[in-house]
């Protein structure tokens, strides 16, 4: 039908295809008959398309990608590249980093390497073809841990490390983060001798980030007893309330360091005392080896297995915990 519309006649589609033309015509035939509708109109020397037809034909073309789509994600998976890999990541982990890894892990594809203006270095012919589709999702505090333990996620970064690991995860430490408590500038905290007390603390409004976590126990961090909360959800909704006086309270020092320098913000110190720098980890599901149709020793797939490789490096941790500020756009 492709070849004949195309063509925009049965002879020519025959002398393309190497077919002689009674063959197509039977062959159209046995499909309108199948399907009760004409296909073609015939009335005019070249044969057009009808309605029903055109409708057959984009349906066709979609479907015949589809199976040539799951043909070879099964040929992926046979490979050993997962089909899809879902990472969860904590809001205070670098977005931009993120991102940045996100590009490397499709420049596996050298079909995608191939299209990326400035690319000269080959892809070694060793990686292949990934093809897994990522899928991010950002979580806050247990959320992280819970969307792992559930198994939503094939991996988690920036996870606490408050937790039992349950039977078939597997946990490595990533960095600890700096919190310093913060406030504008015109806020009246500013203004007051440190440190600063409880008592004076729970005068004033905190601006507080909703733990992401349905099934698992919430995590509460910082706030005092009767005090006013503004909840939001999100690190950077956080941040922006801060910036407009809406609140206080205390945020990673590396996702507000910029606005610290210009004066957007200023630090305070409270006497709650000095504590230890929360540590954060990154956690992983491993295969099961019980599950039916397992294999005898599973191994890890090939995505996941890459991105376990890239935070085995130093820079690539210190980057997630360190190196925030605003994603880049294309071209800009």
């Amino acid at each position: 039908m492709d070849v004949i519309a195309r063509t925009g006649s049965f002879a020519a589609a025959a002398r393309e295809l190497g077919k002689v033309p009674s063959s197509l015509t039977y062959s159209v035939r046995q499909l309108e008959d199948a399907l009760d509708v004409l296909l073609f109109d015939r009335r005019s020397r070249q044969a057009r398309l009808t309605a029903a037809g055109n409708e057959l034909l984009l349906e066709g073309r979609r479907l015949l990608e589809q199976m040539d789509a799951v043909a070879n994600r099964v040929k992926r998976v046979a490979t050993g590249w997962e089909t899809q890999l879902t990472i969860a990541v904590d809001g205070v982990i670098s977005r931009l980093t993120m991102f940045e890894l996100c590009e490397s892990f499709y420049a596996l594809n050298p079909q995608c390497l191939a299209h990326r203006e400035g690319a000269s270095a080959a892809v070694p012919a060793t990686l292949g073809n990934p093809g897994t589709r990522l899928r991010l999702r950002t979580e806050v505090l247990a959320g992280t841990w819970e969307a792992l333990i559930s198994g939503q996620a094939d991996l988690a970064i920036g996870v606490g490390m408050q937790i039992n690991l349950p039977g078939g995860v597997q946990f490595k430490e990533l960095g600890s983060v700096e919190f310093v408590y913060a406030v504008a500038p015109h806020h009246p905290l500013a203004g007051v001798s440190e440190p600063i007390t409880d008592a004076e603390l729970v005068r004033h409004r905190a601006v507080a980030v909703a733990d992401s976590a349905q099934r698992l126990a919430p995590i509460t961090v910082n706030l005092l007893p009767g005090q006013d909360v503004l909840t939001v959800a999100s690190m950077q909704h956080k941040i922006e309330a801060l910036l407009r006086c809406m609140g206080s309270g205390f945020v990673p020092e590396p996702m507000v360091r910029e606005h610290i320098s210009a004066g957007r913000l200023v630090v305070k110190a409270t006497d709650r005392g000095a504590r230890p720098l929360p540590k954060m980890g990154y956690a992983w599901r491993t295969p099961d080896a019980a599950a039916p149709g397992a294999a005898r020793e599973p191994q890890l797939g090939l995505a996941l297995r890459w991105w376990l490789n890239q935070l085995d490096s130093p820079a690539t941790r210190t980057a997630l915990l360190q190196r925030h500020g605003q994603v880049p756009l294309a071209g800009m």
